[in-house]
């Protein structure tokens, strides 16, 4: 989210520190990820940016089954990185659709 505010923003990272009164380093820590601001500091940087944080409440989407809609995705794609998987050719054989005869 600073990332993004701050891209949108036009600022450099030494300048939205500046505007956030915190240092470049810590800033880039934020974006990257490495430590969490906190929500207060996220905000205070946000609005340095010139945005401000809304919170708001969305309902989850579930699937039939009562399971989180990406989490079923994430479990049928981990379960496909367990499938065999092998070479297969790149060129279509019509040969195996039409048999000559």
């Amino acid at each position: 989210m600073i990332r993004l505010a701050r891209e949108r923003s036009g600022l450099s990272l030494r300048q939205l520190a500046r505007r956030a009164q915190t240092s470049h380093a810590t800033l880039s820590a934020y974006e990257a990820g490495r430590v969490d601001p906190g929500s207060r500091v996220a905000e205070r940087i946000v609005r340095a940016a010139g945005f401000h944080v809304r919170f708001e409440l969305k309902p989850e989407h579930r699937t039939s089954s009562g399971v989180r809609a990406g989490d079923e995705l994430a479990s049928v794609l981990e379960l496909a990185e367990h499938l065999p998987h092998g070479t297969r050719s790149r060129t279509l054989s019509t040969s195996r659709i039409f048999p000559r005869g």
